[in-house]
This record gives structure tokens, sequence and C-alpha cells, in this order.
């Protein structure tokens, strides 16, 4: 049952985020302290140092030989799900498209697990389900995260690449009687200058690293035991520490930006809640299900799925400019009614 301690514990933990949030929005909107161009450099920090570092702790930290596999296989179902069906829709109608596959994704199936999630499921569901929502923490970092950074690249190589041969442009240089057209490359070469761009820039994008680095080593110490050096493990947590307080600043700085601040209009955003809200609840209660989740596990991964919307896509999205305005919002207003949303499951399942 929860307690008004309980409740105070998930407030503890959510108000300091929007303290940052509201101090960077009144930086730029009231106080005018940061320009655009500033902004930008803060939002170019947070994804480069500042998540990074973030996900390295909170993987270096998780031991890999106690999860619970039965319960991050009905996670990773529902992922696999949801991003097959997203793809044949953006494959094979005409309204469908990568941006869209992307944001539905991550609106889906990426909920704020490590700020809201820790403290209110084991608030609902005692310590034992804290350790849950770190296992899923991690596998968010190592898999879907840097699933999120491919497509976020693909996309972006696909486009330089179309620019560079557009599909329909025929440029015609006069030589005499030498006309010369420069139309797109095969499909097999298209593919493979994209799949060559995206490698390149993964390998130099440190989220990459930091999800690898963060497995191996966590593989290593829980293995032998091995405890990482004090002045390294300072070194790493005093910007790591900082990661979402900074992620939630580049939101606020985000929104002063905008000129409304349900920066994506009120009918875009009804949709973003209900897929955050509705869809990912019900995808996972299928394929926790179907894997042979019962009783209190299955509540657990139906309720996490109603989180609110995560920090880190929207720090992604921000970064390649792919919907920032629906992350946004999805993730100020996920987390206004995130509360009584979690409540309402909680109540429901455990009729």
């Amino acid at each position: 049952m929860i307690t008004g301690k309980d409740i105070y514990d998930v407030l503890a933990a959510i108000v300091p985020l929007y303290v940052a949030m509201i101090l960077a929005y009144g930086s730029v909107r009231w106080w005018k302290i940061f320009t655009p161009d500033q902004c930008s450099g803060i939002n170019r920090f947070v994804a480069v140092f500042a998540v990074p570092l973030l996900s390295f702790h909170f993987i270096s930290l998780n031991d890999p030989y106690a999860m619970n596999y039965h319960f991050i296989a009905a996670d990773s179902l529902q992922k696999v799900v949801i991003l097959a069906a997203l793809f044949l829709w953006q494959a094979f109608t005409k309204h469908g498209n990568l941006e869209w596959m992307i944001t539905l994704f991550s609106l889906s199936t990426l909920p704020n697990t490590l700020v809201m999630g820790i403290p209110l499921l084991k608030a609902m569901y005692g310590d034992d389900s804290g350790s849950l929502m770190v296992q899923v923490v991690v596998l968010q970092s190592v898999i879907w995260y840097t699933l999120m950074l491919f497509m976020f690249e693909y996309r972006g190589a696909k486009l330089l690449i179309t620019e560079q041969f557009p599909e329909t442009k025929k440029m015609v240089m006069e030589e005499g009687d030498a006309a010369k057209k420069h139309q797109m490359p095969p499909a097999s070469v298209m593919t493979r200058l994209i799949l060559i761009m995206v490698w390149r820039k993964l390998i130099r994008n440190p989220n990459t690293y930091s999800s690898v680095l963060g497995l191996i080593w966590s593989l290593v110490s829980y293995r032998w035991h091995i405890k990482m050096p004090t002045i390294m493990s300072g070194s790493i947590s005093i910007l790591s520490d900082a990661g979402l307080g900074m992620a939630m600043f580049s939101l606020g700085l985000f929104m002063a930006l905008q000129p409304k601040i349900i920066a994506c209009g009120k009918s875009v955003a009804t949709f973003a809640m209900a897929v955050r809200f509705l869809t990912g609840p019900a995808v996972i209660a299928a394929t926790s299900i179907a894997i042979g989740l019962r009783g209190v596990l299955l509540h657990i991964a139906i309720v996490q799925a109603a989180l609110p919307q995560g920090i880190v896509p929207f720090v992604f999205a921000k970064e390649y400019n792919v919907h920032p305005d629906i992350l946004s919002t999805a993730v100020i207003f996920g987390m206004l009614i995130a509360l009584p949303i979690t409540v309402l499951y909680y109540v429901l399942l455990g009729l």
C-alpha cells in the first residue's frame, strides 16, 4: 500500500528535476542569460558528456549475473514487437516515415525508469522492484538507446546521400553536342554508402562507447570482484551525477525557445500521451503474459511501461532535430500526470 511517505519520496525525486527545468526556462525567457547558440552548446554537452557518463555509471554498477532474464525478456519482446510493427508501417504505407518511426518507438517503449521508476515502483512493490528497474535501465542504455542512435544516424546519412543524388534531379552539362546526367546510384550502392556513414558516426559517438565499456566493466568486476579505482570512479561520477539535471536543464532551455509551452500543439500532445500511457502498457501486458510472467512481476512490468517519457530520448531528439517538440511535451506533461496514472494502474491491477 502506498503511504504518504512513499508519495513524498517520489516527489523528492521529481521536484529537483523541475527546479532545474524552471531555472533554465527562466534564464532564457525572463532573464535573457543564454542565447540560442549557447543553448545548443549546452544540449551538445549533455549529449556528448553527461548522458554517456550517466549510462556508464548505471551499467557498470549493475550485476549482469544476477539479472531477472524472464522479466528482461518480456520487456525486450515489447520493444521488438512495437519496432517490427512500426517498421512495417513506414515501409509499406504512404503515411509511414523514418522520423515518425523513431518518435513513436521512443514514446511507446522508453519510459523514465531511472528518475520516476525506481522510487515509485519501490514504494508500490518493495525493494526488489527497484533492482528490476535498474536492469531495465541497463538494457535501455546498452541496446535500445544504441539502436535509436543507429536510426538517427541512418536517417541523417540517408538524407545526405539523397541530397547529393536526388532521384528526379538531372544536371545537364553541355559540351559540344557531352549531355551528362547525374542520377541516384543503384539501391545496393546507396545502402552500402549509408551503412558506411552510419558506422563511422557511431564509432565516434561517446554513447556507443559508454554502453559497451560499461557492460564490459560490469562483466569483469562482478565476475572477479574488482572495484574501480577511486580516482577513476570519482572522475566519472562528477559528471554523471549532473547528467539528469543537465538533461532537464536542456529541456527547459528548449521550452523557453518555443513560442508555446505545448510546442507540438494540443492534438499532437494528446496523441503522444495516448501512445505513452496506453500503447506501451497494453503491448507489454501481452508480451509479459506470452513470456509467462504472472502475479507481481506482471504488475511491475505493466506499471513501469506506464511511466512518463524518458529524458534521454528527448536529448537525442534535440541533438538530431527529430520531433524535439513532441518529445519535450511528452516529458513535461508526462511527468505531471504520471503519478495519478501509475497509481490508477496499480489499483486496477491489484483488484
